[in-house]
């Protein structure tokens, strides 16, 4: 329980160093998730070439199946996970990004049921109604004629929550197969290439001082490495259910610190917001662990 925490209030603190390097250093979103996910993607492969999984990094691109679901996860699920989140931050904050990606299980549930063609249940019903409630205090901040964030941080929120639904559904045949170690540290490192394309890492944008330093290197080792590896770590101890519920403290650190550290105003209808979507992600995740518990009748 200790890791899966720790790791989901590095993931929140991490959105809000980002946040201090775009919004005192000058530091551009698109270089940060460049030089993050390259990184960070080659550091976790040579921590899995030390595991006894090691032979497994190069069998994924054995398969001309797997090569190519490979790809699509690192230039679209990758890319469309951490490039938007961190324009949504440099656009707006880090506790309002990470809780509009917080609705990409909410975007899961709509996409498996047209896909599957089944009526949604009355938790679903309500999961998704709790979830655009949350969206709209935290827009609006109660007022129904006013929007009270930034409309480019709004969309690249919800871009980042896309592209978390894409992130957390495309691979997953690859991850039964290989390992989520091999498969996110390949995805890094194929999505921070073609982001070097057009952010060079060679090429640094901002302020370069001591604390941008630190902040960066605190974002990839801290709120990427070591914060992917204590949530793996944990699934030796826990159900998947519980990491997912556990992992519901990401949002809540990332708006904690938010307050605390830089300074955002948060309001009663931000933090009512931020109940709603956590909440949503608990039912939903509630709602896997006893599915026939909460359908309705006719169902299949």
């Amino acid at each position: 329980m200790v890791r899966v925490l720790s790791g989901a209030m590095l993931w929140g603190i991490s959105g809000n160093a980002a946040q201090y390097l775009f919004d005192i250093h000058k530091i551009s979103a698109g270089w940060l998730t460049s030089v993050r996910m390259l990184t960070s993607g080659v550091l976790l492969l040579c921590i899995m070439q030390c595991g006894k999984d090691r032979r497994l990094i190069w069998d994924i691109w054995k398969s001309r199946q797997s090569a190519q679901s490979l790809l699509i996860f690192g230039l679209i699920g990758m890319i469309g996970a951490q490039y938007t989140y961190f324009e949504a931050v440099a656009a707006g904050n880090a506790a309002t990004a990470t809780l509009l990606q917080y609705l990409s299980p909410v975007l899961i549930m709509l996409y498996l049921t047209v896909r599957l063609r089944k009526k949604p249940s009355t938790v679903e019903i309500s999961a998704i109604f709790t979830a655009l409630l949350g969206v709209f205090f935290i827009a609006t901040k109660g007022q129904i004629h006013h929007l009270s964030i930034a409309p480019s941080a709004f969309f690249w929120g919800l871009m980042a929550a896309l592209g978390g639904a894409i992130y957390a559904t495309q691979p997953g045949e690859l991850l039964r197969k290989f390992g989520p170690g091999i498969v996110v540290g390949w995805g890094m490192v194929i999505g921070g290439a073609a982001m070097s394309c057009f952010y060079p890492p060679w090429r640094f944008h901002g302020q370069l001082t001591m604390q941008s330093v630190i902040g960066i290197v605190f974002v990839i080792v801290f709120g990427t490495l070591i914060a992917f590896y204590l949530y793996l770590s944990s699934l030796k101890y826990l159900q998947p259910i519980e990491t997912s519920l556990l992992g519901c403290a990401e949002p809540l650190s990332a708006a904690v610190v938010s307050v605390v550290w830089m300074g955002v105003p948060f309001t009663l209808f931000d933090w009512i917001g931020a109940v709603c979507i956590v909440g949503t992600v608990m039912m939903l995740t509630l709602l896997k662990k006893n599915p026939a518990k909460n359908r309705m009748s006719g169902e299949e």
